[in-house]
């Protein structure tokens, strides 16, 4: 069957990619608007349409309070390990060594400076530790900026290193052809005619605002050392917005919140977890597969699926049960910061932009496990196409379709859905209640302003309604809109002060 879909593909290339850019705006635009003309036509498949969207909601609530749960337990027992020290009695521990690159364009010294630093606290020994900053040529002081930094750390590691990514034509400016490039020139300077042994390298991509764990690379060695496959896997740690939590405006709190528990509750979901934001994998791993792509804003996803196909689905997410911390959108202003956070959704959003290209190499890509790659697939469209549905579906959808619909709305089921939708919803509040606990206590305590701000925090998701429609709903659709129509998002950096 992938033959005969190949053939498709590649006689039809314009055709099926714009037919798969297409789709997930298609299918939000299509669910969102499900319950005004449903209405009308088919108010009982409506109604019923509502009333299990609604469950499936409480179901994700709770769902998500478990697994964040669980993995919450797994990170408290694996910080009070001694990673160094178990990873010391491993074999070969002496050959391993770790590269830390860090992509940047426009961030200021003080916060790439504490970046750094969080490397320089790793118990990991600091000479098998190397450091590359992945400058873009084209921001006018970064030269200078480098400089400082390789000054200031040159003696703490093995090797501190700064590579300036010019604007290279038909490339997408962004995270990902910065990292292609480092990628490449890390390859060439510090691997191939360099002291680093491939085999036992591993490389950590870090977003500039990321403060690891101090255990997170002997942890990593550890992982790396015990792993059969380890030349086929990532590594994924829980990230979490806990650097800025009570500085950003309530709004983003929110976000933080609830974007924290699903990365957090990830790390036990199996399959589920797929490397984002900051993670790790074997440099032989990324050498094999090309490095990454240069025509995409979003790398992540991107890069995790194309090891994923190329090495015939014999590839995954080996969790880290540690915190990596990161911040949330903040700016000078408190309109910007909002503007920050909306525009940071958008670009995240924009991930939906790769769907056509895996949904693609599902149907061509030779000897991958069905089940296996159907599951994958599935869970990441899931997430994907209801982004931007899930709030209309919630939160407006069942007093709709009574408004539109008065002889509907004096049947029982029609009387009955608006009553029946505010009863399952209401019941994910215990869900809320329970996380707003954990998230409590997953919080560094020292970052927290007030012990009454802590009281208060609850209070301010009575906003949830207006965050979750401006910061989460609204970027998502214009996003899936966007691709749907076939126009390119311009990459920009989210100020994080």
């Amino acid at each position: 069957m992938t033959i005969f879909f190949d053939k498709v593909f590649r006689r039809y290339p314009i055709k099926t990619k714009r037919a798969l850019e297409i789709l997930p705006g298609f299918v939000s635009w299509f669910l969102i608007l499900f319950p005004l003309w449903g209405a009308l036509i088919i108010p009982y498949l409506v109604a019923y349409f509502v009333l299990f969207f609604d469950v499936f909601w409480f179901y994700r609530s709770f769902a998500l309070l478990i697994t964040a749960y669980v993995a919450s337990q797994k990170i408290k027992k694996a910080e009070k390990i001694d990673w160094f020290s178990e990873t010391q009695k491993l074999r070969d521990f002496q050959k391993v060594n770790h590269i830390v690159l860090i992509p940047n364009y426009q961030e200021g010294v003080e916060k790439l400076k504490r970046l750094i630093e969080s490397i320089q606290d790793q118990t990991f020994p600091k000479n098998r530790i190397y450091v590359v900053l992945a400058m873009e040529k084209r921001e006018k002081d970064a030269r200078k900026k480098a400089n400082i930094l390789l000054s200031q750390f040159s003696d703490v590691f093995g090797g501190i290193y700064a590579a300036f990514h010019p604007d290279i034509p038909g490339e997408v400016k962004g995270k990902s052809s910065n990292e292609a490039y480092s990628g490449k020139w890390i390859y060439k300077n510090i691997v191939k005619n360099g002291p680093l042994n491939i085999d036992f390298t591993t490389v950590t991509t870090a977003d500039a605002d990321t403060c690891f764990d101090p255990q997170y690379l002997s942890y990593l060695t550890h992982s790396f050392l015990a792993d059969e496959k380890k030349y086929n896997n990532f590594w994924q740690s829980a990230t979490v917005d806990h650097n800025n939590f009570w500085t950003v405006p309530a709004p983003n709190r929110i976000f933080s919140f609830f974007s924290s528990l699903w990365r957090t509750g990830l790390l036990v979901q199996g399959d589920r977890l797929i490397a984002t934001s900051t993670y790790s994998l074997s440099f032989r791993l990324l050498e094999r597969i090309g490095f990454w792509d240069t025509d995409v804003i979003p790398e992540d996803y991107r890069i995790f699926f194309k090891a994923f196909y190329k090495l015939n689905g014999d590839v995954k997410a080996n969790p880290i049960f540690l915190k990596t911390s990161l911040d949330s959108p903040l700016s000078n202003t408190y309109i910007r910061s909002l503007k920050n956070k909306y525009h940071q959704v958008r670009r995240w959003s924009y991930g939906v932009s790769d769907d056509p290209l895996f949904i693609k190499w599902w149907f061509t890509v030779p000897n991958v496990p069905f089940f296996k790659k159907t599951k994958m697939l599935f869970h990441v469209l899931i997430d994907h196409f209801l982004w931007p549905v899930n709030w209309f579906i919630i939160t407006i959808a069942a007093n709709i379709i009574t408004l539109i619909n008065p002889v509907f709305a004096r049947t029982a089921l029609g009387y009955n859905l608006p009553i029946l939708a505010r009863i399952i919803l209401a019941s994910t509040i215990i869900a809320l209640a329970i996380m707003i606990v954990i998230d409590y206590r997953n919080r560094p305590k020292h970052l927290s302003k007030s012990r009454a701000r802590e009281l208060l925090f609850p209070l301010e998701f009575v906003l949830m309604p207006i965050a979750g429609f401006f910061f989460n709903s609204l970027p998502a659709i214009i996003s899936h809109t966007q691709v749907m129509f076939g126009r390119k998002m311009e990459y920009k950096v989210t100020e994080k002060l």
